[in-house]
């Protein structure tokens, strides 16, 4: 009958441990707002935005050749002209000229510069892309790192939790060998057992710290406190249960697909680019001008002159032949399109095995975490079982030990499983080309508050 205050003690301990976990500290912050956080200062997103702004200067450079040019030009010359003329008194017509002019011409019928124009729009579409894809990669770095908090913080409890039970143990075993009931090998296996554990306490302890400072390092602040998974922990289905359809989504909206399928759309631009070099270039072109001649010119010496010129037309210009360079550039780009077409069939074929991967590997978490709690239940019974056949002369102190290892083994293998079912989730969207910002809000919920 000493077993059962014993049971009730231990009993105590995890309440307590637990409680302590589910209250989490007064400072803790949520996975929203760290994500907020990590936004200010993750340096790939950054990157990825500032690729952004170059794209669409680079578009508005590319406009650049739809509109209308002008041009001032200006200058002073010095002229110096010997002439011999019959029978007439020597002129000089020596001294500076100063000319001014203002050009200004307009593409009329310029399809190369139409479809530089086109290729520019896209690479915004492409880098926007990109910055969707920097997007969600950050989401799943943030919440990977919060989530390896809490996972070795759940690990260090558990193992102080089996420290405290396995030292009760061993005193357990010191007062029955002292009375005589028990040998002296189940004091040395409890301690045994001890000297384990807390060598586990030492490796989760500094565990624990490596992982803080990886997530103080995604988000870019020191001394953070993540909020722990609410007890009970419900976890959410995958929804829809359909593996084809997270698998079209992906093809159509993974951000990796719509990077390859710009890169096609863009190669083929090139192509259109390409073959317009046999094609004439027409445009709109003005002018006028205004030369000053002090001295004079050779038809009127000694005369100051000044010269006003207007001019207004069409300028045309037929390429007939260059050495074959456009056949030869249209041959390169066909065979760059074919290169593009393939790389997004990769891509494609690449996205729909991560995200038929991502899936299964959720559905198998979830079924994983429905088997270990299941398991949890049982190795609890098999602990107060085996305490009290030990208390009883019918189990020996080494099952208990291993009972209790195994109980709180299950326990650290629960907690991990259900972090991988809350990530694999996201990393399933991400494979789709889904994940938001709201996605992460709906596991933020999950957390205590």
């Amino acid at each position: 009958m000493k077993a059962l205050p014993r049971l009730f003690s231990f009993t105590l301990t995890m309440s307590a441990l637990y409680a302590l976990v589910a209250a989490g500290p007064a400072q803790a912050q949520s996975l929203s707002a760290l994500m907020e956080q990590a936004r200010s200062y993750d340096a790939s997103w950054q990157a990825a935005q500032a690729q952004l702004r170059a794209a669409g200067s680079r578009a508005e450079q590319a406009r650049a050749g739809l509109l209308p040019s002008a041009a001032l030009t200006g200058g002073v010359n010095y002229t110096r002209t010997d002439m011999t003329r019959a029978r007439l008194p020597e002129v000089s017509v020596d001294g500076p000229a100063q000319t001014l002019g203002l050009q200004a011409s307009q593409p009329l019928y310029r399809p190369a510069n139409r479809i530089g124009f086109e290729q520019g729009q896209r690479g915004i579409d492409f880098a926007q892309a990109q910055l969707d894809g920097a997007e969600q990669d950050l989401l799943i770095r943030v919440t990977q790192a919060y989530f390896d908090v809490l996972a070795a913080q759940d690990t260090l409890t558990f193992v102080r939790a089996q420290k405290a039970a396995v030292a009760e143990q061993l005193a357990a075993a010191r007062r029955n060998f002292e009375v005589g009931t028990a040998t002296i090998t189940d004091e040395r296996e409890a301690r045994a057992r001890h000297d384990l554990v807390t060598a586990q306490e030492i490796a989760a302890e500094n565990d624990l710290h490596v992982k803080r400072l990886g997530l103080d390092q995604v988000v870019g602040r020191a001394g953070i406190t993540p909020l722990p998974l609410g007890q009970p922990v419900q976890l959410p289905a995958v929804q829809p249960a359909e593996v084809e359809h997270w698998v079209r989504s992906a093809e159509q909206h993974q951000p990796q697909v719509r990077q390859a399928q710009i890169a096609l759309d863009v190669a083929r631009l090139e192509t259109a680019k390409a073959e317009t070099g046999h094609l004439p270039t027409v445009e709109l072109q003005a002018g006028y001008n205004v030369q000053r001649t002090p001295n004079g010119s050779v038809l009127m010496p000694g005369v100051n002159t000044r010269t006003n010129a207007a001019s207004v037309g069409v300028a045309l210009n037929l390429p007939l032949f260059a050495g074959f360079a456009v056949q030869n550039r249209v041959k390169e780009t066909l065979s760059l399109e074919d290169k593009a077409r393939a790389d997004l069939d990769n891509a494609r074929r690449t996205v729909a095995q991560a995200t038929r991967s991502a899936f299964f590997g959720v559905q198998s978490g979830l079924s994983q975490v429905s088997a270990l709690q299941a398991a949890e239940t049982s190795s609890q019974s098999a602990l107060d079982a085996n305490q009290l056949g030990y208390q009883v002369g019918v189990r020996i102190n080494i099952d208990v030990l291993n009972a209790q290892s195994q109980l709180y083994q299950t326990k650290r293998d629960l907690a991990a499983a259900r972090y991988n079912v809350l990530l694999g989730t996201l990393r399933l969207k991400q494979a789709a080309g889904t994940l938001t910002a709201g996605d992460v809000a709906a596991v933020d919920v999950l957390l205590a508050r």
